[in-house]
């Protein structure tokens, strides 16, 4: 049994949480948290709680929050600690694991060059096999990865052009924008593309990228060139054979990523998540060797597998099928 910790209990770490709990072949140890609020509360109700500043301790006794020691209690006490800090504060963990010799996952907002290893299950599952650190990509890094490895090996893609219509901020975040503005990132191309190369290098990509109002979902723009001659239909049945990946219909009423959160709400989905990559099967098209799609990407869940994959690879699972095949039976993915 893998023993999984845990840092930093936030909108991913309550999800690769949950999705731990749920494995045959792991258990969580606990999760950590920097601060007392109802979400500590709810954590060390249900998983051990350790604290990731010790110097906040007394904030935790006053408030009456049980926990069960600090961040390197924690790490005596695992083989594995998944990093959820937000971006940049995992760089900064690393030593600590180091020091107690314990393996770790970093999530899509730190750099590649921490790891070494940015890993996609689908895409490079044996790369991360048996590592001490890897990288599990963006949210929308994995939805570029998970739909362009499987156009790729029907098609050989010849070039890539995306725009990244980006969600402003989770649901639960109530400090981040814009409010009522539509902000482009002026660095072109913005970091997606490159992000897609340190997990697939021979793919030619470039992406630009702009922030919009909404909280629910991403959207992405594809214009896929490709080098072999392939219908529409070929590329719907590659699709919806693509693991983790969800085809929808406008004609359905499926009209936008609201109707999208709606079905993932309707299927019985804790949360409301929807791990899969949604596209709009009615929005693809193929002009001259050229591919055009849309797809949906939720930002809070569509990273989830690919942790629970990465733990097994780094813990020495060499079968991929058998690691993506187990995640997706313990998940309901479609």
């Amino acid at each position: 049994m893998i023993r999984v910790g845990i840092n930093g209990y936030g909108t991913i770490g309550k999800r690769v949480a949950d999705a731990v709990s749920v494995q045959d072949d792991m258990k969580i140890v606990g999760v950590t948290k920097t601060r007392p609020n109802f979400v500590s509360k709810m954590a060390a109700e249900r998983y051990g709680l350790y604290i990731a500043l010790p110097e906040h301790l007394d904030k935790f006794e006053k408030s009456g929050i049980d926990v069960s020691g600090d961040i390197e209690d924690l790490l005596e006490r695992v083989d594995i600690i998944v990093d959820c800090s937000p971006a940049g504060v995992g760089a900064k963990n690393k030593a600590l694991y180091e020091k107690y010799g314990v393996k770790a996952i970093f999530e899509g907002g730190e750099a590649h060059d921490l790891t070494k290893c940015s890993f996609n299950a689908q895409s490079n599952y044996r790369e991360a096999l048996k590592r001490d650190f890897v990288r599990v990509v963006s949210c929308n890094t994995t939805g570029l990865c998970r739909t362009l490895n499987a156009i790729d090996e029907l098609a050989k893609i010849k070039e890539v052009k995306a725009t990244m219509i980006r969600r402003a901020t989770d649901p639960g975040d109530s400090k981040k924008g814009p409010i009522n503005a539509i902000e482009p990132v002026l660095k072109i191309p913005s970091h997606h593309g490159p992000d897609v190369q340190t997990v697939l290098p021979h793919i030619k990509i470039s992406t630009m990228a702009v922030k919009v109002p909404t909280t629910i979902m991403h959207l992405h723009c594809l214009t896929v060139e490709m080098e072999n001659d392939v219908c529409v239909d070929e590329v719907i049945d590659t699709l919806e054979n693509a693991r983790r990946v969800i085809l929808l219909d406008g004609a359905d009423g499926i009209r936008s990523t609201a109707e999208i959160m709606e079905y993932a709400r309707d299927i019985g989905r804790k949360r409301g998540d929807l791990y899969e990559i949604a596209i709009w099967r009615d929005g693809i098209s193929i002009k001259e060797n050229t591919l055009y799609y849309y797809q949906a990407i939720h930002q809070e869940s569509d990273v989830i597998p690919e942790n629970i994959d990465a733990i097994r690879s780094m813990m020495g699972e060499e079968d991929a099928e058998e690691s993506m095949n187990k995640t997706d039976r313990s998940l309901g993915i479609i």
